[in-house]
């Protein structure tokens, strides 16, 4: 009998891969503003003090979150010239976090990463660095790779959103007049094609100009 309720008064037992699951689905659901420990805690049925014996604070659980990430996914093989492997690992940065956008998140918090993924810095780096530039310049030129990506991707979901809201209106181009004309002459013009245009936005041709003027011309370019 005493073993009977003793067995009944446990407390549920957790794992860490349980505490880690139920955070990703909560910033995949409503993003990173709604994790918390007590929520998890609640989620997966213990106390917040249970959950400190699994994961230290908030920033370690969302770096647990990232953790594995980027090896679900193969590296592509890279080309040969330096220049060529700097536009393609930011292309293929760029399609993995299209397939798990929930990172972004994540990673726009700043410092917080999966270490698997750190080959495609250092081989953006590298490769700037193998092009010409000073190590102080490769790191800016990947910051603004990244700046790029990261822009991509987080407008890419703002459309997702407001296409799941067909009654919502945009404000933008709709908000240009014909007055405007004269102070806005290129966007009043553009306007009725404007969502045609950016539509029609390709990431990787983009990056390529960006590469370009982090790089400067090639060869081929000087002519």
């Amino acid at each position: 009998m005493t073993e009977e309720k003793r067995a009944v008064g446990r407390p549920p037992r957790i794992e860490k891969r349980q505490i880690v699951d139920v955070a990703r689905r909560i910033i995949q659901a409503e993003g990173v503003g709604a994790l918390s420990m007590r929520r998890v805690a609640k989620e997966v049925g213990a106390t917040p003090m249970a959950l400190y014996h699994h994961v230290r604070d908030k920033d370690e659980l969302l770096m647990l979150t990232l953790s594995g990430m980027a090896e679900t996914f193969e590296r592509p093989p890279l080309p040969e010239h330096p220049r060529d492997r700097v536009l393609a690992t930011a292309v293929h940065m760029h399609a993995i976090l299209s397939e798990v956008d929930w990172v972004v998140d994540v990673l726009s918090l700043g410092d917080l990463t999966d270490k698997g993924a750190l080959w495609m810095p250092e081989e953006i780096i590298d490769s700037a660095i193998a092009c010409g530039l000073s190590p102080e310049a490769a790191i800016h030129a990947y910051r603004t790779i990244w700046y790029v990506v990261h822009g991509a991707l987080v407008f890419r979901r703002a459309d997702a959103r407001r296409a799941a809201d067909p009654a919502r209106k945009p404000f933008f181009p709709a908000l240009i007049t014909p007055d405007d004309a004269g102070e806005l002459p290129r966007l009043s013009a553009l306007a009725g094609r404007w969502e045609e245009v950016t539509g029609d936005y390709d990431v990787a041709a983009q990056l390529a100009a960006v590469v370009d003027g982090l790089l400067g011309p090639t060869r081929a370019q000087q002519g």
